[in-house]
């Protein structure tokens, strides 16, 4: 498949010499721009399954330890009797602390700070937020509530556009190499002019051309798409590598399923067939219009 046999002498070209370069240049950044769609999906998945349904209480600091664990248990009562929520548990001051301390240092967690008392709440998923805040409102005043599904829904609205943009860049790269196949085909045509007047002189058929010059897009596609991939698959290991040395506060972990991995042999497939595909409709209707 990657030396096919032809009746025309495509060995002396060099018009399709670049085609195998710029398909592995546009597999390349095809396979990074899809890798970003499968990353920026599975992240907004994750926040969604897990930040949809909760919602976080806050109660200030008064520094006085025992007035501050009177509210809190107060709202505690109140919002596990509340209607739409499952559950309602004191995040501990602990946990609070470590949470801080790559901000703020280690005085959250020597206790030099004043930390609010935070109330991890669960609700269910129609639950209206204002209802539930009622009686949690009327027992401690000063308790503040953070609905997360409004930020969610903000930024899960941001990834999505993203997602569209990495979408559209994929777009323009099978755009690219329609035209770059397009281009190529017809610089054979032209060169091999005299050659295909000779094989329709002696019977041949146009499928039988256009055959010809698909097999050797092919060719050069798949040569070109390997090579693309090739340097997209270690990129992409670099770049998770790199992430995952990060603070898991700064990025999120960046992970994929082996089934969406598995779609990143779909680019050089597709590169491959649009190439083939394409070569082979241009020279089907540029021969229809021959004389």
């Amino acid at each position: 498949m990657l030396n096919p046999r032809t009746d025309l002498p495509h060995d002396r070209d060099s018009h399709g010499r670049f085609l195998p370069w710029i398909i592995a240049f546009v597999v390349f950044l095809a396979s990074l721009a899809l890798a970003g769609m499968l990353f920026l999906d599975s992240l907004a998945a994750g926040w969604e399954r897990g930040v949809s349904a909760t919602l976080s209480v806050q109660i200030p600091a008064s520094g006085n330890e025992a007035d501050d664990d009177r509210r809190t248990n107060a709202a505690l009562i109140a919002l596990r009797t509340a209607p739409g929520v499952v559950r309602a548990d004191l995040v501990p001051a602990e946990r609070i602390a470590a949470l801080l301390e790559p901000w703020l240092g280690p005085a959250t967690a020597a206790g030099e700070l004043p930390l609010p008392r935070l109330i991890d709440v669960e609700i269910v998923g129609d639950a209206d937020v204002a209802e539930l805040a009622r009686p949690l409102q009327a027992r401690v005043p000063e308790a503040t509530v953070d609905d997360h599904r409004v930020w969610l829904d903000r930024l899960v609205g941001l990834v999505r556009a993203v997602e569209l943009l990495a979408g559209a860049i994929l777009a323009l790269m099978s755009a690219a190499t329609v035209g770059t196949v397009v281009f190529a085909t017809r610089t054979g045509l032209a060169v091999h002019q005299d050659v295909i007047e000779v094989l329709h002189l002696i019977g041949a058929q146009d499928v039988y051309i256009a055959r010809q010059f698909a097999r050797r897009a092919l060719a050069h596609a798949v040569r070109g798409a390997a090579a693309g991939l090739g340097l997209a698959v270690p990129t992409l290991g670099a770049i998770v590598y790199l992430a995952m040395r990060l603070e898991p506060e700064l990025l999120p972990e960046l992970s994929l399923s082996p089934a969406r991995w598995s779609t990143f042999l779909v680019v050089p497939l597709a590169a491959a067939a649009i190439a083939a595909v394409t070569a082979r409709l241009t020279v089907t209707r540029s021969l229809a219009r021959m004389p």
